[in-house]
Order: C-alpha cells, then structure tokens, then sequence
C-alpha cells in the first residue's frame, strides 16, 4: 500500500503542476494531503512530519542559501544598469560587417549576462527584448535569431555564478554525505558552490565556443539566414570604448568568481562584493536612482520568496515521499537495472530532462535530486560530474520544444509576425550542440573535474 501510494504521490505532483497550481503549495499541499490518507491507511507515520520545522529552520540558517538573494540582487541591478543593451550595441558595432557577427555579438553578450546574472528567464527576456528586433531588421532567419537569443539566454544554468549551481551544490553536498554514510564512512567529505563552480566553468565557456563555430559555419553554408548588418549599423566604435563598456563586468565576473576559487571570500560574501559592484556599474552609467534600488530590491525579494517557498514545500515533499517508502523504492530500482552503473545514469538523465519540460530548475533539484543523488553517489559517480551533468542537462531541456521553458519566455517579447515554430525550429541546431556536450562529459568526465582538481587539490 505505501508503495502505491509514494508513487501516486509524484504522479499527483506532477498533475497539480500541470493544471497550473502554484508549486511551493502544490509541493506542500499534496504532500499534506498523501500523508493524511497514509496516517488513516496506516501506510505513512505522522512522526515524520515533525522533522518539518527542522528542515525549515535548516533552510533559514544555511549559509550556502543565504548566497541565493544577494545574486539575485545583483543580477536584477544589472539588467536595470541596461549595460547589456550598450554593450550589444557597441558589439554590434565592432562586428557589423562580419557575416554573423550580430549572431556572435548576442551570444557574447548572453554569456557575459549569463556570468552577471544567473537568471535564466531574466537574461533570455532582456535579449529577446534588445537583440531580436534588431536582428529581424537586418535580415537574420527568424529561426537562427530565436534559436541563437534562447541558447545564449540558457548559459546563466551553467556558467557560474549560476542560481542553478549554488542550489544544487547544496543538495548534492547533503546527498553526498548521506551517501558515504550509507558505506560506512562515518567521516565523510562534502563539495563546495566553489567546486561546483570550478567544475562547471569548461563545459560553460566551451559551450559558448560551440555556439558560435554554429553561426560561423552557417555564415558559409547559409549566409542569406545571417547577413552581415552593414547596410544599417553605421560607425565604428574605438576599442577603448569597447573595453570600458566590458571591463565593468569582467571586473565583477573575476572578482565574484576568483575570490570563491581562491577560497578568499565565501559565495555570500562573494555575492555581497558583487551586489555593490553592480550598484556601482548602475551608479557609473547613471541610472542608481532611490526608484532604481526600489524596484530592485522588490523584484529580489519576489523571486527570493518564490525559491525559499519552493525549498520549503520540496522539504515537505520529500519527507512524506520518505516516510512512505518512496526513497527505498527508488533505491531498489536504481539498483535492481541490469546493464550497471551507465545503464542508471541514462535512465536518471532521461528522467531529469522530461520532468525539465514541466518542473522548474529549482522543483528538480530539491524533488527528484535528493532522491537520486545519494544512489548515484553510492554507486561511485563522482559528485562534481554528476552536478555539470545534470546542469547541462537541464539546460537543454529548457531549449526542447515543445515545453522548454525557455522558448515560453521568448515568446512572450516576440512579435506576432514570428511564428512558435520558428523557434522551435531555431533551437534545434543548439540542443544538438548541448547533448554533444553531455556526450563529451560522458566521454571525458575530466572536462570536469580537471578544474576542481587543479584549484582544490581533489
């Protein structure tokens, strides 16, 4: 009975979210609800609730999670200094008479926002809003201008400072220890947002690389679909004005980055440095103003209330499916494949990239990576890996049509003209690039854990 009734508990989840109720209350809700009809059945002990307040308390005093609203701030700072759109321009600019180049332009400025920001739907809304337009009139496909705005918009899962990264650091540190304990190692050894950090730096960076060898080659072999913008873009900008618009963010990006590889600040501190950089970049271009700082920090603690939320009802949830069996069944069938090691780890991958299409980065982590992750852990898989791989993962189900997040969001700032399929055809080339990269990590899981190794001595 309990083992039914686990399972009709994610069924149930993943029904309610489809039906479009809130996810830190359907999370919570059902959770409640399963184990209220578990504790009349006799199927689930209400002992197990009591952990409840722990776990909340837990959330409050993580010092890891603390990291989450500061870069928050941050990023939304940075989307209001509008650096990204003079930084466009400028680019566009440099490039103009390069076929692609306008291409290549969005997809450095999406990596640079992606590094500033870590907000997926934030970075993917503001490119839409700058770059697309832009791209139309100067003659780009609507298929490659799409596809090209939400690949460059998906980086801020994977190239650190990412959102995604710090939540997953966290579970996959839990994870990790519970794993060893379950061995028999009773000391057992944690990972940092800073390895994680470290490790997901390559595979970001190459990704980026990839993109544009995509719009370079198309430049050859379909130059129609990606004109260079030569008739309208006039002028030329120095390259001294050129570096001071990026110095800014490159300034913040290594000092974010470098003083949590170097071990010198923690990703909260380093967080805060970030936060007064980018409120410094704003006040340098002219635009901290009191209602600036207002709007900021209201649209930081919206979305900081909206994870901490999530965090909450996903504990919930993971208590309930504990308490009824669900981990143990889990466990069992994970470990029960034939085939080893491989044949588990592409089994949880699939799982992780169709529950994208219809569950948040954050409902994943801290539904389905609790769950997982001590089982993959157990069987070997090294944690820093599996953290890049389930990133990266995640990522491209955000680009796959028909229900990436991602192309909901550009959608929502593309002109009617432009139809959903452009998009979705636009995209394809890129998810072929991103599930290259999940067969190069695979293939060559140094990719990394090189990094980490190097900078931690791991």
């Amino acid at each position: 009975m309990a083992a039914l009734m686990a399972m009709c508990l994610f069924a149930g989840v993943g029904v309610a979210l489809m039906a479009g109720f809130p996810v830190a209350f359907t999370l919570g809700g059902v959770a409640l609800l399963f184990a209220g009809i578990g504790a009349l059945t006799g199927s689930f002990d209400p002992v197990f609730l009591e952990a409840f307040p722990n776990r909340v308390f837990g959330i409050m005093t993580n010092e890891t999670l603390i990291a989450v609203p500061v870069f928050v701030f941050m990023g939304v700072m940075l989307e209001r200094s509008r650096l990204a759109d003079q930084l466009l321009q400028a680019l566009a600019q440099v490039m103009h008479r390069i076929p692609s180049g306008l291409g290549i332009a969005v997809m450095i400025v999406g990596a640079l926002m992606a590094a500033s920001t870590g907000i997926v739907g934030a970075t993917v809304v503001t490119m839409g809003l700058l770059s697309l337009p832009t791209m139309l009139r100067h003659g780009y496909a609507p298929p490659v201008a799409t596809g090209a705005i939400c690949a460059a918009g998906t980086l801020g899962q994977i190239i650190p400072p990412s959102i995604v990264l710090i939540l997953l650091a966290d579970v996959l540190s839990n994870a990790y220890q519970q794993a060893q304990l379950s061995m028999g190692i009773f000391s057992p050894e944690t990972i940092s947002v800073g390895e994680l950090f470290a490790g997901a730096l390559l595979p970001g960076l190459a990704l980026v690389v990839l993109y544009m060898l995509y719009l370079g080659l198309l430049a050859f072999v379909r130059p129609k679909a990606v004109p260079a913008a030569e008739s309208e873009i006039k002028g030329d900008v120095s390259l001294l004005h050129l570096l001071g618009l990026m110095a800014g963010p490159l300034l913040l990006i290594v000092a974010v980055l470098g003083s949590i590889l170097k071990g010198i600040a923690t990703p909260t501190e380093a967080a805060s440095v970030g936060a007064a950089g980018a409120m410094l970049l704003a006040l340098m271009r002219g635009r901290l103003t009191l209602e600036t700082l207002r709007a900021t920090a209201y649209q930081s603690a919206k979305v900081s209330a909206m994870v901490f939320m999530i965090l909450m009802g996903a504990s919930l949830f993971s208590l309930v499916f504990r308490g009824l069996g669900g981990d143990e069944q889990v466990q069992s069938l994970l470990t029960g494949l034939p085939g080893g090691i491989g044949l588990v780890l592409l089994v949880v991958m699939l799982a992780m990239f169709l529950l994208g299409f219809v569950l948040d980065f954050i409902e994943i982590t801290y539904v389905v990576v609790p769950i997982v992750g001590p089982v993959l852990l157990a069987m070997g898989v090294n944690p820093i890996w599996l953290g890049v791989m389930i990133a990266v993962n995640l990522q491209t189900s955000f680009l796959t049509p028909p229900f990436g997040f991602s192309l909901f969001y550009l959608r929502g700032v593309t002109p009617q003209e432009v139809p959903t399929s452009a998009i979705y055809r636009g995209v394809l080339p890129f998810i072929v690039i991103q599930l290259l990269m999940l067969g190069m990590l695979a293939w060559w899981p140094e990719i990394a854990t090189w990094l980490p190794g190097r900078v931690y001595g791991g």
